[in-house]
């Protein structure tokens, strides 16, 4: 092949990645040109081998190729997803978000069953609170997150603000799996991540800094529950 016809072959090509690339969608689009460097690459040294330049031509293809394979590793790797203690009692389950501290909870048991709190108002989780009275894992539980939605609603219940750092009874031994839902973790952690969620999640809820007893309490247990295979 002359010279000539090479480099035709190049610029057409290159004008049909052109034409390919502006039929895509804009998240095709980004992914595309994140792959558009290689391709290019690749198209240079194959011209390059057609104009008798093996060495250079087979070594921009190499590149090519190594290039392409570095940019659809990266692609492959996600960010792992957040992760998310779970707290559960007889008439709640409840779920904190490591990242922003955020609570989430539904109701198990009683006039809101399987009800999400975030769509509830706050009569309605008031009414909850009250409905929970023989249940103090629960209340205890409940009040945590109204503390953290509505600040003021012992005012509007009047109740005593006190009995937010009380420790509520104990309610039987821990198993091991609600210990990592707790925490957070993945069935057969580490020491060393067991005491990393530990810490960030007391650095978060403890009581001293604005947490309720009540989850530092449950925090606590599941260190402990899950460090006594370790010892």
């Amino acid at each position: 092949m002359s010279p000539v016809a090479g480099l035709l072959l190049g610029l057409l090509l290159v004008g049909a990645l052109i034409v390919v690339f502006t039929r895509m969608d804009a998240a095709r689009l980004a992914t595309s040109l994140r792959l558009a460097g290689p391709g290019l690459l690749g198209v240079a040294g194959f011209v390059l081998l057609v104009l008798g330049r093996a060495a250079l031509g087979g070594m921009l293809l190499s590149t090519a190729a190594g290039w392409y394979g570095l940019a659809r590793g990266k692609k492959r790797i996600s960010k792992p997803a957040g992760q998310r203690s779970t707290v559960r009692t007889a008439a709640l389950e409840m779920e904190l978000d490591h990242d922003t501290g955020g609570l989430e909870g539904m109701i198990l048991a009683g006039t809101y069953e399987q009800r999400v709190l975030s769509t509830l108002s706050l009569s309605e989780l008031t009414e909850a609170y009250r409905e929970l009275a023989s249940d103090s894992e629960s209340r205890q539980l409940l009040e945590t997150y109204l503390d953290g939605r509505f600040p003021a609603w012992r005012d509007d219940l009047k109740t005593d603000g006190g009995n937010r750092h009380g420790v509520p009874p104990g309610a039987g031994t821990m198993t091991k799996e609600e210990a990592y839902k707790i925490l957070g973790l993945e069935t057969g952690a580490s020491t060393t991540d067991i005491r990393k969620a530990h810490r960030r999640l007391m650095q978060r809820l403890h009581p001293d800094l604005g947490g309720t007893s009540f989850l530092a309490a449950r925090i606590n247990e599941a260190k402990d529950v899950l460090l006594s295979d370790h010892s």
